[in-house]
Parts: structure tokens; sequence; C-alpha cells
């Protein structure tokens, strides 16, 4: 038995067709699922979970997508077939059902299944066989009608957006200035290295600029966030992804809006706020109240420090790095070898504290890091409560900012801190302490605190007198 004409017209007309590629190894809710996920702020490697595929699918949709979230709505429109009811008419067909009574169980038009059946059947065998999965994909496939990006329709506006995003910056003479930056390798702007001088406008610029430069030019006009899926999103073709570059961030894709609004503090519970310490470590009348914060130098070195509030007295924590340093790969979630981590701090802060006496011992505020994470633990060994400054507010520990404005003359950014050891911190610290302060009264810390403790003991025998 033969095929129809029709049948003969669709294979003549697929034959011609190049090959696709192999059919997805998942569906429209698959990444529904996905992108929903990573709409709440999940990571991707949880948001592959909830969508029930490989982590290699999920970063590739990541990452082809730019971060961009394509908004994909649950269902499509009722006037198409559902992977559901293709999975019947493959059913059905293979039981021999005939198309209008397929129809009339599906409740479709008899002329829409003769289509499905024609046009989304395999063409791979001498009989235009149908498979629910391969239907779908090729429905899908078929269903993209991407729209021409305005940048690729209208080349002047295109070169106009790339020279002022990319454009070198030159002398009055015109002579080009500045390092050309590394090669682009696909990733975010380098760690400590040179960057590419340009222009560097943020497309939000560039589109509020265009109806000042071209007033009367209609077509000259692009919104910022067209600009920033050309960018990011593979496939536009009508920017380079090596102008991401140029953009201020140098982020090679887009981070999730949810993401960004996501606390890391989880640390951080409502009894450890900022707002439950003691309202006599504001005023600075009584000594013991500290304020503490990490600073960072070259390959992940740091030094702790401790500023008392009242004398401002300063003391500083060796943090050397962990054994297996630069010899162990850095892993994601492996062991902390900086020296700062959450278990080494704790150790390092409990043993600096302890050497203080218990008047001395009030309250200590430090700034969000993860480092103090194990603060409860560090509580039950020192008696010292632990708050936590709010976000993005260095003046709750001004004391402590300002101090460690002081050290960076002696540890400026950009130095390997790992190098010095504890006696070396403890010359700094004395010569810290021993330097006049006008907020003082032109007294040394070390005298202001040596003061306080006098004043402890004194009133300590007139007591027991």
């Amino acid at each position: 038995m033969g095929i129809g004409k029709k049948q003969a017209a669709a294979r003549a007309y697929r034959g011609q067709i190049p090959s696709p590629g192999r059919p997805t190894v998942a569906w429209r809710e698959d990444r529904v699922r996905f992108w929903a996920a990573i709409a709440s702020g999940a990571k991707t490697e949880d948001a592959v979970v909830a969508a029930g595929v490989s982590s290699p699918v999920g970063f590739r949709w990541f990452r082809h997508a730019g971060g961009v979230n394509p908004r994909l709505p649950a269902t499509v429109s009722g006037r198409y077939l559902s992977f559901a009811e293709r999975e019947d008419i493959a059913l059905w067909r293979a039981q021999d059902v005939g198309v209008r009574e397929i129809a009339r169980r599906l409740k479709r038009a008899p002329s829409t299944i003769s289509a499905e059946l024609r046009r989304n059947a395999s063409t791979r065998t001498y009989r235009l066989e149908y498979k629910a999965s391969l239907a779908q994909w090729h429905a899908e496939r078929r269903a993209r009608r991407p729209k021409v990006a305005k940048l690729v329709e209208n080349p002047q506006l295109q070169q106009w957006v790339q020279d002022r995003l990319s454009g070198r910056i030159a002398r009055p003479d015109g002579v080009v200035v500045g390092p050309s930056g590394p090669a682009w390798k696909g990733r975010n702007k380098p760690h400590r290295g040179d960057r590419g001088w340009v222009l560097g406008w943020s497309p939000e610029q560039i589109a509020a600029r265009l109806p000042i430069e071209f007033p009367d030019d209609e077509s000259m006009r692009i919104s910022h966030e067209a600009i920033y899926q050309a960018l990011f999103v593979q496939g536009r073709g009508a920017l380079s992804r090596e102008l991401v570059q140029c953009l201020r961030s140098g982020r090679a894709l887009r981070v999730p809006r949810a993401r960004t609004r996501q606390q890391a503090w989880a640390h951080v519970t409502e009894q450890t706020l900022i707002s439950e310490r003691p309202a006599k470590a504001e005023d600075r009348a009584v000594p013991g109240h500290w304020e503490g914060d990490l600073i960072i130098g070259l390959q992940r070195s740091a030094i702790g420090t401790l500023v008392e509030r009242t004398t401002r007295f300063t003391m500083l924590i060796h943090l050397p790095r962990e054994e297996g340093w630069g010899v162990i790969p850095r892993t994601k979630n492996g062991p902390a070898l900086a020296g700062y981590g959450a278990v080494t701090m704790k150790n390092a802060l409990a043993s600096t504290i302890t050497t203080l006496p218990d008047q001395l011992r009030r309250s200590l505020t430090w700034d969000r890091g993860k480092e103090l994470s194990e603060h409860a633990q560090f509580t039950i060994e020192t008696g010292l409560p632990v708050f936590f400054a709010d976000p993005h507010s260095p003046w709750q520990r001004g004391t402590n900012e300002n101090t460690n404005g002081l050290l960076r003359q002696h540890f400026p950014k950009g130095t390997d801190l790992a190098r010095w050891d504890a006696t070396d911190l403890e010359a700094v610290a004395a010569a810290l302490n021993s330097r006049p302060r006008k907020t003082l009264g032109w007294k040394t810390p070390a005298e202001a605190l040596d003061e306080h403790l006098r004043s402890i003991q004194q009133a300590g025998v007139s007591t027991t007198g």
C-alpha cells in the first residue's frame, strides 16, 4: 500500500529541511518550573531539582538565556494541541483509530488532527510514523517566532550603541590611552587585573541620550532593557557578548533580582540585632563594649580587629592560613583554609577575648560577615554576647571603621597580610594604643584603659571595706 499525495508532498518538503539536531530532553513545563524556581531566588543547582532535569541541562538553559528569565507562560493557548493530547493521538493512531474518530474524542476539528499527523510525524522512516515526543518537539521548534531585534534591523543604531559602550578613551590629540584589557573568555571581569579603558556608558545613559542626539529621528530609539538583553541573551545577534566587559559590573550573566534581594545572613537572629544591644554601649560611659571586623588582604589573607568603644583600645587577631592552603584546590563548600572560616575565627577570637578581665567583656558588635556565624558557641565559651550591625551601616561601628582606616597605613590593601605573625601584630597594636587621641583629651588608649581599670579596682576595694 502506497502513501497519499499529501504525505508524499510533506515527505518531499520535510526531506529538504536540514536536521535540527536531536530532540530536547525536557518539555515546556520543565522550563516553566525551572525559571519559576530561579525567579523565586533559588540557585541553579536547586532549580534543576525543582524542574526535574539534570544539572548540565539547567546550567545550559541559564547560560544561553544570560540569566534573563524568558517568562514562559505556564500553559499554551487552548487552540494548540497539548503534549497530553499528542500522547492520546499516538496511542489511538497505533490502534488504527481513524482521524475523524480521534477528532471526535478530543473534540477537535478533523483537519487539526490530519495536519498534526502530517506535519509533526517522523520523516526518518518510510511511513510517517507519529510519536508524541517527536511531535511535541517539532511543534515547539516550529512555534519559535523570535522578533528580529531592533539593533539588527538598524545598523546605525547598533553602531551608535556599540561606540558608547566600547569606544576607547583617547587624548585630545586622538592617541588612545589605557590598557586594552584581557582577552574575552566568557567570564566576569578579571579579578585584580586591568580592564580595558572604554567610554562604558550604561544602557540607561545610552537610551536616555538618544532622543537628545537624534530629536527628529524616531528610528534612533531603544530601551535600556533591550540593550541589556542584546548583551546577555545568546542568539540575538545584535551585540557581541564580549561587550559585557564594558558594563560597569563586568558581569557576564544577569543575576536574577530575587537572588540579589536574598539575605545571606542566616546566622543573624532577632536576639543578635544591634537594636538589642544594651543602651550603656551607646553612650560609651562604661568600658567593655567592643566593635570588631576583618581587614582583608591579598590571596584571602586577613587580620581581625577589636576596638573598645570607650577607650579606643585596639587588639589585633592573628589569623594564619590553615594547613593545606595552596596545596588543596579550592572546592565549593570545601574546608575554609584561608584562616578566617567560622570555626577558626571563633577560636582565634575567643582566645584573644578570654585574656581580658570580666569587667571588659560586656558586648561585641560585629559586621554581618559569615566569619562570625559561630557566634552562639563563641558566647557560650566566653560569656560575651555578640550583636550584628544593620546591613550597609558602617556608621554603627564607626570606632572600628576609623581604626581600620588607621591600620591600613601599616597593612595596605592589595598586600599579603598572612606574612605577619602574632608578634608583629602585637607591635602594631601597641604602637596604635600609645598614640594620643584627641577624643580622649590627648590621652593614649592604653592610658585611658588603665585609668578605667584602676577606678574599677578602687570601687571594689571601697565596697569591700
